[in-house]
């Protein structure tokens, strides 16, 4: 299964980007888990001002890059705490049943629109603080890698 960060905004140069572009490439280099590589695509942020209208816009533009095929989870503040563990089983779970990719979306600063929640087969929270889409980004590779750390029985996780 192949996977994907789906994300409103772009990285720019600088440590996060680098921390980013770290985990990525491990990601990539992790083999015979029937997951494969990390594929990143950015979209812009909406300029509407008002608020909901912006939600909806930035709703928009990444349903429109979501194949009608693609499993979608979520990274949002309204989300689900869950463990490195139970996540790495979601990970496992969507693989096992033959998905063929899986997108993990985070919104703009102004969150993620609804119909994002709805579609995704699960929403996943960093916990209740509001955090920069880029550090969200972050945390969503790391616990990929951990994840398929996880899988493969590699001591990275000392859960």
């Amino acid at each position: 299964m192949r996977l994907g960060i789906l994300c409103i905004g772009r990285m720019k140069s600088g440590p996060e980007r680098e921390l980013f572009a770290r985990y990525a490439k491990r990601i990539g280099t992790m083999r015979n888990l029937g997951l494969d590589g990390l594929d990143v695509r950015e979209l812009d942020e909406s300029p509407v001002r008002d608020i909901a209208a912006r939600i909806t816009s930035e709703g928009d533009a990444l349903l429109s890059a979501l194949t009608p095929e693609a499993t979608v989870a979520a990274f949002d503040e309204r989300g689900q705490a869950a463990s490195s563990l139970d996540f790495a089983r979601f990970i496992a779970r969507e693989r096992d049943a033959g998905r063929k990719i899986l997108w993990f979306v985070i919104g703009g600063a102004e969150g993620l629109d609804p119909r994002l929640r709805a579609r995704a087969r699960a929403v996943f929270s960093f916990g209740a603080m509001t955090l920069p889409h880029q550090i969200v980004r972050i945390l969503a590779a790391e616990q990929i890698y951990r994840a398929m750390t996880i899988a493969s029985g590699h001591p990275y996780h000392r859960g």
